[in-house]
């Protein structure tokens, strides 16, 4: 599975951005969706997840604020991000789950998204 990352920059408080991610290769592979962030000096924590029912996970800190869709389609999941925040600031990981064994797992290159107050 290879992960290409879209979307992303810079935004002032209270704006909106959107994050797409397009998955290609093995695609039956992949359990779920999603993105995780990362911000200087903090660990890698959980934003958004989809899997292929529908059902979602969000982080406690952005539910309400972002939502996760995913275009079976295009195999493509996008993240809408409002209401953004200066703690939303941090590099953005796309990230697909292995249905079958999480070592599998698979990680897009990081995108930055930075909120100016």
């Amino acid at each position: 599975v290879q992960l290409q990352a879209s979307g992303g920059g810079s935004v002032r408080a209270g704006g909106s951005l959107r994050l797409s991610c397009a998955a290609s290769g093995n695609i039956f592979s992949i359990k779920d969706m999603g993105w995780y962030r990362q911000a200087p000096g903090k660990e890698r924590d959980l934003v958004a997840t989809i899997n292929k029912r529908g059902d979602t996970k969000y982080g406690d800190s952005v539910n309400g604020r972002f939502a996760i869709s995913s275009d079976d389609a295009k195999n493509t999941v996008t993240l809408q991000m409002n209401s953004l925040k200066p703690e939303d600031t941090a590099v953005y990981y796309c990230y697909a789950g292995n249905r079958w064994n999480s070592r599998f797992d698979v990680w897009g290159q990081g995108t930055q998204v930075t909120v100016s107050s």
